[in-house]
């Protein structure tokens, strides 16, 4: 299988677990409140679905997403302008939308360069972004129905989108990089192991890879997940590991203490 077949079939399990979650949803389960601060459930879809929309776009009409581009000026607006969409309509717009995203991704190459918000990404980069955002929204909704999910092997996309963003999540807060490299082994489900940085670095981040992606995406307090910080640079970054792009986000409280 090509990286992007095998990237597109987990995007496609993640959306059917996403939706999974809303399937049994009454209208007014749609209107409760999530973690993420003023957005209820129907917000985080109506976000992944006009992300969606403006992926296919960027993808099959970069000329139009450009142009687009211009008059965007924050997440919450398109959001705000969803809250009066019914339901069942906000769910097949959601479905609609991520159609199309994945059958525009189908048609390119995973080196393919495609327009986003900030700079260009691969198509394969692109893809696994998608994912992630996904499952972390899809994490918000869980966690406002008090439903837990089971981690699966698709967390290591997000687990590399985490690692990679390391430089970054010191960057976006004007921070310096610390200059010494840090490692992660991270426990699959299966029992396995992930790893990512060279094997001499002294500093590691070790524990389950589903604590690392909740930290990394900001859906977790590091002093709930259960991870094994090896050396301060280790400690420095994942106290501010952010995954996703943007400002600086404002991340969980801790659940204990």
């Amino acid at each position: 299988m090509d990286l992007m077949a095998e990237l597109l079939g987990d995007l496609r399990a993640e959306t059917a677990s996403f939706e999974a979650l809303l399937q049994p949803l009454r209208d007014a389960d749609w209107e409760l409140a999530t973690p993420a601060e003023g957005w209820a459930i129907r917000d985080q879809v109506s976000h992944l679905a006009w992300f969606d929309a403006a992926a296919a776009r960027a993808v099959s009409d970069p000329e139009g997403f450009h142009a687009a581009l211009a008059g965007f000026r924050s997440v919450d607006d398109p959001v705000l302008e969803a809250r009066g969409m019914p339901p069942a309509e906000l769910r097949e717009w959601f479905r609609a939308a991520r159609g199309r995203s994945l059958e525009a991704f189908a048609a390119v190459d995973a080196r393919d360069r495609v327009p986003w918000f900030g700079p260009p990404m691969s198509a394969a980069s692109f893809v696994t972004a998608r994912l992630m955002e996904t499952w972390a929204h899809g994490q918000d909704v869980a966690d406002a129905l008090g439903v837990v999910r089971e981690p699966t092997a698709r967390l290591r996309h997000v687990a590399m989108i985490g690692f990679r963003a390391r430089p970054y999540s010191f960057a976006v807060r004007g921070l310096p990089e610390p200059a010494e490299p840090v490692r992660v082994e991270l426990a699959m489900p299966d029992g396995s192991t992930w790893t990512a940085g060279p094997p001499e670095a002294v500093s590691v981040v070790r524990g389950p890879i589903l604590g690392f992606c909740l930290v990394v995406t900001q859906r977790l307090h590091l002093s709930d997940a259960a991870l094994e910080l090896d050396g301060e640079p280790a400690r420095a970054w994942m106290e501010i590991a952010q995954a996703f792009a943007g400002p600086p986000g404002k991340g969980r409280g801790p659940r204990s203490g």
